[in-house]
């Protein structure tokens, strides 16, 4: 198929490679199109309108912002192809997916929210989680891309908002797994035990998985090379403390989360792996029993 790309930052970079492997043709914009040099096979567009043109669209834009400026500003959609389909695959706040949606409703233009759990490194063996939501025939047609990139395709309705509001709340998950394994790290350390040693025993047999496997040895071993950005996981948390807001809901662990984050940032780390904020994680300072009696 041909498969137009809007935005290839390090996950794009990562799965384009594996789509011309497989046979298809790609057509790429970028802002900077320094992003797409050492991409082969890539014809480069001149605009993200341009992109619509193909059977398949991909857009991986950082953030709402990104999208509006991107897609909405220059009504990117105005002349697209009506057999086209859309995919968007980053992470965008529930409200901005269902506008998309209806701006797709009416020119008749498919929408997939297609957002993924992996890596960039995780992306390029083709093994990604891939959490789809959209009309039944629009996937139909994207699914032989989502084989190529994806060692599973979960799907999750008609509705590309819950695809959305499933990537945020897993990513919220990972930043709290991260907080947990920084405050316990912190309790075994203060006591002496070694917090590789610990982190071992609980990586293996409680928390056998891959987010406390990979984030535990980041801690342990200090070692912040980013798989995936501070500075777009902060985004992501803000995501899902903001679509809790409306709702009613009260996300206390994930407010933790969001200061650990905020003061990471602050300290020059949002390019370093998101698992970065446990570096910076303050002790609580615990009342004594003389305070608390008065």
């Amino acid at each position: 198929m041909n498969i137009g790309f809007i935005g290839v930052g390090s996950m794009g970079r990562a799965i384009i490679p594996v789509l011309i492997k497989a046979g298809h043709e790609i057509f790429a914009w970028n802002r900077n199109r320094d992003a797409l040099a050492g991409l082969p096979g890539v014809r480069v567009l001149e605009s993200p309108a341009a992109a619509f043109k193909e059977d398949i669209v991909i857009s991986l834009l950082a953030d709402d912002t990104a999208v509006r400026e991107v897609l909405l500003s220059c009504d990117a959609l105005q002349a697209a192809d009506k057999h086209c389909v859309h995919i968007v695959m980053s992470t965008l706040s529930p409200r901005l997916m269902e506008e998309l949606q209806t701006l797709h409703a009416q020119r008749d233009i498919g929408l997939i929210a297609a957002p993924v759990l992996g890596v960039p490194a995780v992306a390029a063996r083709g093994e990604l989680n891939i959490l789809v939501a959209g009309p039944e025939d629009a996937i139909a047609k994207a699914q032989p891309v989502f084989d190529v990139l994806g060692k599973k395709t979960w799907r999750l309705g008609n509705h590309p908002v819950h695809a959305c509001i499933a990537k945020i709340a897993a990513n919220m998950m990972i930043t709290q797994a991260i907080e947990s394994l920084a405050e316990a790290n912190a309790l075994a350390d203060h006591y002496g035990l070694a917090p590789a040693a610990f982190t071992d025993v609980v990586t293996q047999t409680l928390f056998a998985c891959p987010s406390y496997q990979r984030y535990g040895q980041n801690i342990v071993n200090s070692h912040y090379e980013p798989g995936f950005k501070l500075s777009l996981g902060l985004k992501d948390i803000n995501l899902a403390l903001d679509a809790a807001s409306p709702k009613g809901l009260g996300l206390p662990a994930a407010s933790v989360v969001q200061s650990r984050m905020m003061a990471a940032v602050a300290q020059g780390l949002g390019n370093r792996d998101w698992s970065a904020f446990a570096s910076v994680t303050a002790p609580m300072r615990v009342q004594t029993d003389d305070e608390q009696a008065t």
